[in-house]
């Protein structure tokens, strides 16, 4: 087995110097550490380690965020480690356990073309909560927006075979956001992966983390948010044009033609939007282009006529004036909305 460990750190203390110890007692003899601009008082760890012939420390003048030191690392590695099976990413903190590392590495040999995501429990009761609540959030929005099944997205521990390097070194992000974006090529890309337990470990409340639970939250779910904005600008778009349809023809059509015709109008040139925005920035699918516009239109009169058929039924039934019925079809849809971006994920846009 040849594995390279890349460990980016900023700021180190002595824990640094453990996980290498462990690493090394366990055989890994090329490691690769990333000192992300720490000051001159953490220092001493990197000065140490640099003595270790197993090590390789990597600078950067300043901080440039965890995504960027692990790019490092891999455009390193593609261009000087031409031989090896694959890397694995180890945090610096001393929270991934060196029999997980190595378990995770052979794992990756034998499954040899699927990326290795070493995952914890969040179930137990001294898992922080906000790394609790985070990871659960985060893991229910790429199950249902993404389709990606990965209990623990948070893991900073994972194996990756060497073909894989090239392109996760061209993933976009440099702070923490990056790791998520990796996650995401999984999908762009169709690359497999297996999970792997592993020992949860968090110290002094994970104290140690450089995450900004603000600040690096946004920007990660600024990610994940791209998959649901064109569905959400096309209800709007369809909501407005419903409005301004409904409101000039209000008097002139009889209720049931008024819905219909507002209902029309408001899908055609939301659904033209939408259409186009979802297939070359969300789903970035590389499917039939008319087979994909043909599916999507089978579904979009299928959503088309349940919209129409609940506004219609529930303000005649409730007697609903112009607000109300506006209302009303805001509230449908975005249940609709919900339903019909699943169908897109697994069959209009379909890979």
């Amino acid at each position: 087995m040849k594995v390279s460990v890349i460990i980016p750190s900023l700021n180190p203390d002595n824990k640094l110097i453990q996980v290498v110890d462990a690493l090394v007692a366990k055989g890994f003899d090329d490691i690769i550490l990333v000192n992300d601009g720490s000051d001159k008082a953490h220092m001493q760890p990197f000065l140490q380690l640099k003595e270790y012939r197993q090590c390789t420390v990597l600078t950067h003048e300043v901080n440039r965020g965890k995504g960027r030191g692990l790019k490092t690392a891999f455009d390193y590695c593609i261009a000087n480690r031409p031989d090896i099976d694959g890397v694995v990413t180890v945090d610096g903190d001393n929270q991934h356990q060196a029999e997980d590392i190595l378990n995770c590495c052979n794992k990756m040999i034998e499954y040899k073309d699927k990326v290795i995501l070493g995952v914890r429990d969040f179930s137990g009761d001294d898992v922080p909560p906000k790394s609790k609540f985070g990871n659960n959030m985060t893991s229910f929005v790429f199950k249902f927006v993404c389709g990606l099944n990965i209990s623990d997205t948070q893991t900073g521990l994972r194996a990756i075979p060497l073909k894989f390097l090239p392109l996760f070194s061209k993933v976009k992000g440099e702070r923490f956001e990056y790791e998520t974006n990796m996650l995401l090529e999984f999908k762009n890309s169709n690359i497999d992966f297996v999970q792997v337990p592993i020992e949860t470990v968090y110290i002094e409340e994970n104290a140690s983390t450089h995450f900004n639970p603000i600040k690096d939250s946004l920007k990660i779910y600024g990610v994940i948010f791209k998959y649901i904005f064109s569905s959400l600008a096309s209800s709007v778009i369809d909501l407005a044009i419903f409005s301004v349809v409904s409101v000039l023809v209000y008097n002139k059509l009889e209720d049931s033609l008024r819905i219909l015709l507002a209902t029309v109008i408001a899908r055609v040139v939301s659904s033209l939007f939408n259409f186009l925005f979802n297939r070359k920035a969300v789903f970035k699918a590389n499917n039939n282009f008319g087979k994909a516009m043909v599916r999507y239109y089978i579904l979009c009169v299928c959503q088309l006529m349940v919209s129409y058929g609940l506004v219609y039924v529930i303000t005649s039934l409730l007697g609903l004036g112009q607000v109300m019925t506006v209302v009303t079809k805001g509230i449908i849809d975005t249940i609709l909305f919900m339903i019909s971006f699943y169908i897109q994920r697994i069959w209009v846009f379909r890979k």
